[in-house]
């Protein structure tokens, strides 16, 4: 039990919490205009000034309900305990106070766990002598607790959800990271299977040739360096030990498979231009990779899509893959579960230092668009 408890203590807080936006001011805004409409229609609102005053001046908390939520909470609830102390011991009585029930929900969606446990003993607390002063009655406390839990259920769904979703998230990445270091491990063993040939070339012709070996060195050099560089790429992309497998990567002329005549379907047209000689084999198994993943995924999605175009360019510095389809553009296309094959996407290119964007077209259809530098650097 002891372990449990300091876990659930020492959980931190769930990262990237939304930034406020205009919603939240526009929230503020609406339960402001309530609860004076409020004060305005309730004439059996005991302490009616009182009240309004302090249910328009707790509504702000909100704005900070994922950036301090503890606080936010401390403040409310304490305010609401001393503002008796004005109303001659009768509590508030505001309908809009039920935004306090959204403060809850933050707490445990965005808060530590330290911030959730001492903000729980802090509404345990604040109730029970609620109940002792006579300020809420038995039946009270039972459908307050009942309202409050609810809150507080949503709040811990909500972040069960969100944290196992960034697990999955995570699992993608490192797949795709797995992926990448197999293909790396490709291109270091082809380095180094051309360096052993040339070698065993001019030893064997050293003694007819002898300029040959100096030839043999030149090229064994210049194989040696490339198979650094990607060496020291492939050791600042694992993080633990992982077997490599020995299956050779995907190339860019393996595209033309994607458009094999006997799958059914939309069409695919792939086009290459003559300009991709001499590029590293992980950008060349990147860009295979996300072409293959956008076309299955406009096969998948795409309706009423008759063709799906494939268009692979080269200049001096970067490599540039495009696919798109004319199928139905207006409408939400479920990329996997939910977007994976994107994420994978979207990593492997960030990985070697390019980009990878997919969305509608101007006019029809959806386009993937990866940008990926020449020397193929791994980040």
């Amino acid at each position: 039990m002891l372990p449990l408890l300091r876990s659930v203590w020492d959980e931190p807080r769930p990262p990237n919490p939304p930034s406020r936006a205009w919603r939240d001011w526009a929230l503020v805004g609406v339960l402001v205009a309530v609860a004076v409409l409020e004060g305005v229609l309730r004439p059996d609102l005991p302490w009616r000034a009182v009240s309004v005053t302090v249910t328009v001046g707790l509504v702000p908390t909100l704005l900070w309900r994922r950036t301090r939520p503890l606080l936010m909470v401390v403040i409310v609830f304490a305010t609401t305990s001393l503002a008796p102390l004005l109303t001659d011991g009768d509590a508030l009585e505001t309908y809009t106070m039920v935004y306090v029930l959204v403060l809850l929900y933050s707490l445990f969606r965005w808060g530590s766990g330290r911030e959730v446990a001492i903000g729980l003993t802090i509404m345990l607390v604040t109730v029970s002598l609620s109940l002792f002063f006579g300020r809420l009655t038995p039946g009270d406390t039972v459908g307050a607790f009942a309202v409050t839990l609810s809150a507080i259920a949503l709040g811990g769904t909500f972040r069960y959800r969100a944290g196992a979703r960034m697990r999955e998230l995570d699992q993608i990445k490192l797949l795709e990271r797995e992926r990448l270091a197999r293909d790396l491990h490709d291109t270091v063993a082809h380095h180094i299977s051309a360096m052993a040939i040339r070698a065993q070339a001019g030893i064997a012709t050293s003694a007819s040739r002898p300029n040959s070996a100096t030839e043999a060195l030149h090229v064994i050099e210049a194989e040696a360096a490339r198979a650094l560089d990607e060496m020291r790429a492939l050791v600042r992309l694992l993080r633990r030990d992982q077997p490599a497998e020995s299956a050779p990567g995907r190339r860019i002329t393996d595209l033309e498979q994607l458009a094999s005549p006997g799958r059914s379907g939309p069409s695919v047209d792939v086009e290459i231009s003559d300009d991709i000689g001499d590029l590293p084999l992980p950008v060349e198994a990147a860009i295979y990779r996300i072409a293959q993943e956008s076309v299955t995924n406009a096969r998948r999605h795409a309706r009423h899509a008759t063709r799906i175009e494939v268009r692979v360019a080269a200049d001096d510095t970067s490599v540039r893959l495009r696919v798109s389809d004319d199928g139905d553009s207006g409408l939400v296309r479920p990329a996997g579960s939910p977007g994976y094959g994107l994420i994978g996407m979207i990593e492997r290119a960030d990985l070697l230092g390019g980009t990878c964007e997919a969305g509608p077209a101007p006019d029809r259809g959806w386009t993937v668009t990866a940008v990926l530098p020449r020397t193929g650097a791994v980040t």
